[in-house]
């Protein structure tokens, strides 16, 4: 693991579920870690948490739909633990509601996360990963990605939008050394709130986040021959 430690990972939406779970897959692998997370007092507490598993973490309080939050963001983990090796994305805006029902403003506030975060983002941690001509910037989607389900009009275009952002970036930064990839997960999340919603679903309907951890570590991993681009997840029982 000598070849990860001291290397930079910055997860957005790092504090709980499935981003909780990618900074424990990279700060086992002796990986500095970089939470971002829009809740002040959860970031505060995941730190807590993963610094009693041994893991070198620190957290920055940010809206990644804020520019210049994301350009302090940014330099604030540059100054205090280097420059990001990996950026994952991993924060969300979501919602529920046909065309006709959501409030316009929700659509906005989803595409200003999922989207313009993303730009913003890549935009900061791309200058440095082009000049050591390596890294890695990944994005955490799902289904909606490329389908538009009625009760999702105001998130699923946010996706569709992100994952073509996401291959826009690809396709300039792969021939500069910087591997871009969009993980598209088709599950429900193991997390307290959904198993508590879920109650009477089997284990095997729910998605482990340690289980997209591991996979987003393996897609950072790759050998830059054989680089992915879009992958999917899914529980071997689910329906698609």
């Amino acid at each position: 693991m000598d070849q990860f430690k001291g290397k930079t990972a910055f997860v957005t939406g790092g504090a709980s579920g499935i981003g909780l779970g990618l900074c424990r897959a990279f700060g086992r692998r002796g990986m500095n870690v970089a939470i971002a997370d829009v809740e002040a007092a959860a970031c505060a507490q995941a730190v807590k948490t993963l610094r009693s598993e041994s893991v070198a973490v620190i957290g920055v309080t940010c809206d990644v739909s804020d520019e210049s939050q994301v350009k302090t963001a940014v330099a604030d983990v540059k100054r205090r633990f280097g420059a990001a090796e990996v950026l994952i994305h991993n924060a969300v805006g979501g919602g529920w509601g046909s065309f006709r029902e959501i409030d316009p403003k929700m659509l906005k506030g989803n595409f200003e996360v999922n989207v313009m975060g993303l730009l913003y983002l890549a935009r900061e941690v791309a200058a440095d990963m082009i000049d050591r001509g390596k890294g890695a910037i990944l994005v955490t989607g799902n289904t909606s990605s490329i389908r538009g389900k009625a009760n999702f009009a105001g998130f699923a275009p946010t996706k569709a939008a992100q994952r073509i952002l996401a291959e826009s970036i690809a396709r300039d930064m792969g021939p500069l050394g910087v591997h871009v990839a969009y993980v598209l997960i088709d599950a429900v999340i193991d997390t307290p709130r959904m198993r508590a919603r879920m109650s009477d679903r089997p284990d095997e309907f729910f998605i482990k986040p340690a289980a997209i951890a591991e996979e987003l570590f393996h897609l950072y991993g790759q050998d830059r021959s054989a680089w992915s681009f879009l992958t999917e997840l899914r529980p071997f029982r689910e329906n698609w």
